[in-house]
């Protein structure tokens, strides 16, 4: 790989996933900076304001906001891409070869900047427009996924305005599929189970569907697996591999964002303690979702394993997972004996081969 690349490196967003992508992204840019590459930090704020962040590269994780703004140019036809960065002294053009959008949930894993990226014609990291934006959504992840043959949870899926505007004929709907308790209810397109809700009464499903409803306008009610949560980290582009099957153990009823990032007690098990044969079909089947999905360059795949008769169910795939220090993706690669540092160049690797989304 030539290390004399110029990466930029987005982080930050407008997401609930703010905070989990100034975390990641110091991953990103220790392993850029100690294997020399050229390293643009870019900081989206929570109002969605780009900033060139020239602040301690050893503190990306607190996020303060850069010096002078930032505007992408669009150059569609030149070779030479670039990020222009405009401040009271003019402007100054800080040339790009690749772009490593370390951002999770809204505005980031959704296909919304990569359509920008597109547009730029910047080689960029990850999934493309389309995975990026049907694994977004778990409604249309799971239609896809059901051509599959390919066992997931039972569901119902409503809109915000009809949970808002007639929410008695949004709880008949639930109850019709759905007699009886615990349920989960989930914003449709919000990552690390931010806005999603364990329902085990009927006084507290409106709650729930408020709740979700407040992250996104699509809501999916979800029959609840009794399993166990294991996950399985995908990477490649027209040849892509599993990783092992990793297990969380989560210190509370449900895997939540508390539970993800600020419960020490929450731990990952790497293997999983699981039969061959179950392993076996989680990594096969990872690899024909993120295909199915038009995936590039990473995801993750997470899994149940129903604990009455051991059957693998699919539950969701993540575009661009964590890079923190306690996130499945890089540690399911580690054990496979890749560290981060080349974890990274293979994820720039597959950037630069991504054919065009359209022409040659």
């Amino acid at each position: 790989m030539d290390k004399t690349l110029r990466v930029a490196l987005l982080f930050g967003g407008v997401s609930s996933e703010h905070e989990v992508s100034c975390v990641s992204a110091q991953t990103f840019m220790d392993a850029l900076l100690a294997d020399g590459y050229t390293v643009y930090p870019i900081y989206i704020d929570r109002s969605g304001r780009w900033f060139l962040y020239e602040g301690d590269l050893t503190k990306l994780a607190e996020a303060p906001r850069g010096e002078y703004q930032v505007s992408v140019a669009v150059r569609p036809g030149m070779r030479e891409n670039a990020l222009i960065t405009v401040s009271a002294k003019g402007e100054t053009t800080l040339v790009t070869d690749v772009v490593i959008p370390v951002l999770h949930g809204l505005n980031g894993e959704d296909g919304t900047v990569q359509g920008l990226l597109e547009l730029t014609r910047i080689p960029y990291a990850g999934c493309g427009v389309l995975a990026s934006a049907v694994s977004m959504d778990k409604v249309f992840t799971k239609k896809i996924v059901a051509h599959l043959g390919i066992c997931q949870a039972d569901y119902v899926d409503l809109t915000r305005r009809e949970i808002r505007e007639n929410p008695k004929g949004a709880v008949g709907r639930i109850l019709a599929k759905f007699p009886e308790f615990p349920v989960f209810v989930k914003p449709s397109r919000a990552g690390s189970s931010v806005g999603t809700t364990k329902v085990h009464t009927l006084e507290e499903l409106v709650p729930a569907l408020l709740k979700a409803a407040a992250e996104d306008r699509r809501v999916l009610v979800e029959e609840c697996i009794d399993g166990r949560e294991v996950e399985c980290a995908v990477r490649g582009d027209y040849g892509p591999e599993a990783s092992n099957v990793g297990e969380i153990l989560a210190a509370a009823e449900f895997y939540d964002y508390e539970a993800k990032y600020a419960n020490a007690d929450s731990q990952t098990v790497i293997p999983a303690d699981i039969d061959d044969s179950v392993r076996e079909e989680i990594r096969r089947d990872a690899v024909e979702i993120f295909k199915a999905v038009d995936g590039w360059g990473l995801a993750r795949v997470d899994f149940f394993i129903r604990r009455r008769d051991s059957k693998v169910i699919f539950n969701e795939i993540n575009t661009f997972p964590g890079f923190t220090p306690i996130s499945m993706w890089p540690m399911l690669w580690a054990d496979k004996g890749t560290p981060v540092s080349e974890q990274i160049r293979l994820l720039i690797r597959s950037a630069l081969e991504r054919e065009p989304l359209y022409g040659a």
